[in-house]
């Protein structure tokens, strides 16, 4: 064994073995349903909230895109660093995974995604994006700075963790794929559960809401090039004509979900570009068309993949043109539908309840909307909600994905004291039902 792997062993150890000397033993004068509320008021501590809001502003300042997090993963780690947090970097290029706790089973994870989006933000604040066409305009800012907060609370208490805690900051979600390089990356291994949290700028602060099942539709994205013959526009028999030909296939695209799918089951086809021609009188050689599509079941967004290329193939050699379709499989792979663990959806409502009041934990519509979690939720029992960001007294605010978007930092402590209360609560459960077994055994 090298001088590296055994430094890094003894950082390992000393990590996980040393018990802490302070904080601890408080909680054990707390029922298991008081502890949320005590990390909520802990999380609201100016200790606690100025030091995620200023970590969230730094990363504003300087936001990154996909695999691109390189200053971002940095500040990470130099936050994990500070709070004496074992780690591991890098995973997937820019991604981090810290762990707290026993370094031993269960192990339990928390997600933050930390990528920002190609947009220039609009809003005039002492915190703006220093990045031209770059912002966090979906808070994943506030998501690494409320999941660094639960870091700090975990790593207090880290004697009452009857397991392990992994802390998976992820590169990539806006489109990229970055869950699934995470999990190819090993972010996944032990692991029996995952949580993460979304910020929703429509939601009251001091809510949650989420549901069991189905949550979110799975995406995918598709582009075309139909090629024909180009020509004057006052003799079109002497050419092929593409744009005929795509207008035909974007109609045809619309019948696949109005004539082929189960009413009761939702499904989108968008064609969102059309990009053919350049002057009023010539015909172009080809079209490109492009667009997405979605559904709430995984064999529903597939079929949809398949019709989808069945459809232009044919519909565009009726028009005499040849076609390729790309579906960015390398770049931007097929995200599933986001399906919460019906099991983990009774345990959330019931931490979340705990903290919040049953009043202010609401059952969600499904959106059409997408997210990688999904990945997760794909090898293991995941479960993501949605905190509430909106103050009324703030005024309008606007969504995510837009110029104008901004965060309510007030809802930070309630993000951190959920992803702490869902860690430590979980890893005692899981950690009773286990010595029950092997209790079993020995008998």
């Amino acid at each position: 064994m090298n001088l590296l792997k055994w430094a890094s062993l003894f950082l390992y150890l000393s990590f996980f073995l040393t018990k802490p000397s302070f904080s601890s033993s408080i909680l054990s004068s707390y029922e298991p349903n008081e502890i949320p509320k005590y990390f909520l008021d802990l999380a609201k501590k100016s200790a606690v909230l100025d030091w995620m809001v200023n970590i969230r502003r730094h990363i504003h300042e300087n936001p990154e895109l996909g695999f691109e997090e390189f200053e971002t993963s940095r500040l990470i780690r130099s936050k994990l660093d500070e709070l004496g947090v074992f780690y591991k970097y890098p995973v997937a290029v820019t991604g981090v995974l810290g762990f707290i706790g026993t370094g031993k089973a269960p192990f339990v994870a928390l997600r933050a995604d930390m990528d920002a989006l190609p947009i220039q933000e609009l809003v005039e604040w002492e915190h703006k994006s220093k990045v031209p066409g770059k912002m966090h305009a979906c808070g994943h800012d506030a998501h690494v700075a409320m999941l660094l907060g639960a870091a700090k609370i975990l790593q207090e208490y880290r004697g009452e963790l009857k397991g392990t805690v992994v802390l998976v900051f992820q590169p990539g979600e806006e489109g990229c794929g970055g869950a699934k390089k995470m999990i190819e990356a090993g972010a996944l291994e032990n692991v029996e559960a995952i949580f993460g949290l979304h910020a929703r700028s429509d939601l009251p602060l001091g809510q949650v809401n989420t549901r069991s099942g189905s949550v979110l539709a799975g995406v995918g994205f598709f582009e075309a090039v139909i090629a024909g013959k180009g020509g004057h526009a006052a003799i079109p028999h002497h050419s092929v004509d593409p744009i005929l030909a795509a207008s035909n296939v974007i109609v045809s695209l619309q019948h696949i979900v109005s004539r082929e799918a189960d009413p009761l089951d939702s499904q989108v086809v968008t064609v969102a570009k059309f990009q053919g021609g350049k002057a009023f009188n010539v015909i172009p050689d080809s079209v490109t068309i492009g667009g997405t599509f979605r559904a709430f079941v995984r064999e529903s967004l597939y079929k949809l993949r398949q019709r989808i290329e069945e459809v232009i193939v044919s519909q565009a050699a009726v028009q005499r043109c040849n076609t390729t379709v790309n579906f960015f499989d390398s770049e931007t792979p097929v995200t599933p539908p986001t399906i919460n663990n019906e099991d983990l959806h009774d345990y959330f409502t019931k931490v979340a309840a705990d903290m919040l009041g049953r009043q202010n934990v609401k059952e969600m519509a499904q959106l059409m909307g997408s997210e990688d979690f999904a990945f997760y939720q794909e090898l293991i029992p995941g479960y993501l909600f949605f905190l509430g960001l909106k103050n009324e007294t703030h005024g309008p605010t606007a969504p995510e994905h837009n110029p104008k978007y901004t965060v309510n930092e007030e809802a930070f402590p309630y993000g951190a004291a959920l992803h702490a209360s869902l860690a430590l609560r979980y890893l005692s459960e899981q950690a009773g039902r286990l010595w029950g077994e092997r209790s079993h055994d020995e008998l």
